[in-house]
């Protein structure tokens, strides 16, 4: 089928607008999101004897509980524990106090402290991931911009469909750089298109399910959607304590409970990985145990307990629920790839960093689409968008790195100068990123695109040598004792550094052999 022209012309306007105004947001997501599919993995790296760290038992679980009920009253009300395993090597307990601050605690640290331990990495790259790192409207603002995305894409299908077989196998290098950049641009999107049409659908689910339910509560729940929120999200109902005391049963218990009732529903396998406890000690305590199947779509599954008998309550397991939290399930399954093994993530890990490039060569395709070739002096947008480009863009990059570096920095020396790690590591991160934003503001866009991709090189190099001094656990000794997950994040590290060192390199080459009259030219010398 043949578009008219008027009809094609008016596609790739909104294709390229629509990139433009989300591509910036969408870089940063993509990048931080690529990072994050190790949310696990940089937990223990973070922590400077994470990976060396005997798992703990349930008993070990059992103590940590009991002396947090004892100790801390607010947590009977509410309190979540996370069991030993893959995520965490000792258990970890948070709950809420009456002003609403957290509070963690682990077999080493029983007082409980307001940091949790060995997270405050992970929680920035998955906020920038999710939210651009702003507090509160920053998921509404990235569900917006999936909504932009997923038109970005519906656009680019529909400009490229006549001429796909041509688009997939077109990489033509050469001087004509702009051709370049067009064909690597189109060949990335075409064969990645299902995931990021996947991408920008589960994102947008994720984001804006809450206000897609505020804007269809007078239709459909009638106004009484804060009642019908808990019954759609948690497991087991919202009970109020009854005011009678009764003896709270054990982990041991609900454990077997648990995985007794996904038996009987059919499933071969039920790991518990964490739990909510309420109304500890009261007659309507309950608990939901919340676990992982093996080899179903959608693997998280919950079981709810009375907490005192072990008699089940409610249930959402695999192939056993309602649509809701089927769809919520595996929904949050597609999006971060945990439902395969460690290829999987590495899919996802290449696909991050390739929707990356994507949103990074639209705009340069942008720039380049409306070079004056006749004239030096190039327009004030092209310039503001180079700027913007190599500030936001390549900034990020550093900024991420520079927050590794200073994750075990802080987690070494952070005690001794009273800063926590989690704000050390984000003064870290959106220090450098302002820092990035204005020296590109400041330079010519060559130069400044030239002198951050070595930042990024060097700063990324930084993190294996950081890692090793803090802790010891230099990559080569990673892998000699089977710490895959330390060695695999240091040698990536290292690997991304020789990357930005080679763009660096290219971006050097290209100031002082490109074509002249180009916002990427070293500007004249007076």
């Amino acid at each position: 089928m043949k578009l008219k022209s008027a009809t094609l012309r008016t596609f790739t306007t909104l294709h390229t607008w629509v990139g433009l105004v989300a591509g910036f947001a969408l870089f940063v997501a993509f990048y931080a999101g690529a990072i994050t599919i190790y949310h696990h993995d940089l937990m223990v790296w973070q922590s400077p004897h994470g990976a060396s760290q005997p798992v703990g038992t349930l008993d070990d679980a059992q103590h940590l509980l009991d002396e947090t009920l004892s100790r801390h009253p607010d947590s009977r009300n509410w309190i979540g524990m996370l069991f030993p395993g893959e995520e965490s090597a000792q258990p970890l307990v948070y709950w809420p106090d009456a002003k609403g601050t957290w509070y963690y605690a682990t077999p080493d640290v029983l007082q409980g402290t307001t940091e949790p331990p060995a997270a405050a990495l992970s929680e920035l790259v998955n906020a920038l991931h999710y939210s651009l790192g702003i507090p509160v409207v920053g998921i509404y603002l990235m569900g917006i911009v999936s909504l932009l995305y997923g038109v970005a894409l519906v656009s680019g299908i529909v400009i490229h469909l006549p001429k796909l077989v041509d688009d997939l196998f077109a990489l033509r290098p050469g001087r004509n750089l702009k051709r370049f950049w067009q064909d690597a641009h189109n060949v990335i999107g075409v064969l990645s298109l299902p995931m990021h049409v996947m991408f920008a659908m589960t994102g947008a689910l994720l984001c804006l399910s809450l206000l897609l339910a505020l804007a269809l509560n007078p239709l459909i729940y009638g106004g009484k959607l804060l009642e019908a929120m808990p019954v759609a999200l948690d497991t087991a109902p919202s009970l109020t304590a009854a005011g009678k005391p009764e003896p709270l049963g054990g982990l041991a218990m609900w454990h077997a409970r648990a995985q007794e009732e996904a038996k009987k529903q059919g499933l071969q396998a039920f790991e518990p990985v964490y739990m909510k406890l309420t109304h500890a000690g009261d007659a309507n305590a309950v608990v939901e145990i919340t676990g992982e199947s093996p080899r179903t779509l959608g693997a998280l599954g919950a079981v709810a307990l009375n907490a005192n008998t072990g008699a089940l309550v409610a249930s959402q397991l695999p192939g056993n629920r309602d649509a809701n939290h089927a769809t919520l399930s595996i929904t949050y399954l597609l999006h971060f790839g945990e439902y395969g093994n460690a290829w999987v993530q590495w899919l996802y890990f290449l696909l991050g960093i390739g929707g990356a490039f994507l949103f990074y060569s639209g705009n340069l395709l942008w720039i380049e689409s409306r070079r004056k070739r006749r004239q030096e002096a190039q327009g004030r947008a092209q310039v503001a968008m180079a700027k913007a480009t190599v500030g936001v863009c390549i900034g990020v990059c550093v900024a991420i790195s520079a927050a590794f570096v200073a994750a075990q920095v802080f987690e070494a020396k952070g005690a001794a100068w009273a800063i926590p790690v989690d704000v050390g590591v984000k003064v870290a991160c959106f220090g450098t990123w302002a820092l990035c934003v204005a020296w590109a503001v400041l330079r010519a866009p060559i130069r400044a695109a030239t002198e951050l991709l070595w930042a990024a090189a060097i700063v990324t190099a930084l993190v294996p040598l950081a890692h090793g001094l803090a802790t010891g656990a230099w990559l080569w000794k990673s892998a000699a004792i089977g710490h895959t997950a330390l060695f695999a994040i240091d040698l990536g590290a290292l690997a991304m550094a020789m990357g930005f060192a080679w763009l660096a390199r290219l971006t050097a080459r290209r100031a002082a052999t490109g074509e002249a009259n180009s916002v990427w030219t070293l500007p004249a010398k007076v």
